[in-house]
């Protein structure tokens, strides 16, 4: 999971919860994705280690190397400054918005 995955993924999982399954459910799964990304992402920005495996097979050097750079970008992972420790907040504070899109887009194509 990165800054740059987990948006379109989230929105996709989104639309696939909301074209698969009736409510309370679908909100219970969408709530339940948002958990499970939520939590490894904040794992792998703090480098916890459980999440070392994902990283390892992303070839990051770290979970927040793989979280900020996806290996496309080179933010300082190691040391970053406080910006982007807020960006990544307020970037973690828009996870939950993510699979409600997913699921507004599939349901006005229904």
């Amino acid at each position: 999971m990165s800054f740059l995955i987990d948006p379109p993924w989230l929105v996709a999982n989104g639309a696939i919860i909301e074209r698969t399954f009736p409510e309370p459910i679908a909100k219970r799964l969408e709530q339940a994705t948002v958990a499970v990304f939520v939590a490894t992402s904040v794992s792998l920005y703090l480098n916890l280690e459980w999440t070392r495996g994902l990283w390892e097979a992303c070839r990051a050097e770290s979970g927040r190397d793989w979280m900020l750079n996806s290996g496309v970008f080179r933010f300082d992972h190691r040391r970053p400054p406080p910006w982007v420790h807020a960006v990544a907040a307020a970037l973690f504070a828009t996870y939950p918005l993510w699979p409600r899109l997913g699921r507004r887009l599939a349901a006005r194509r229904a």
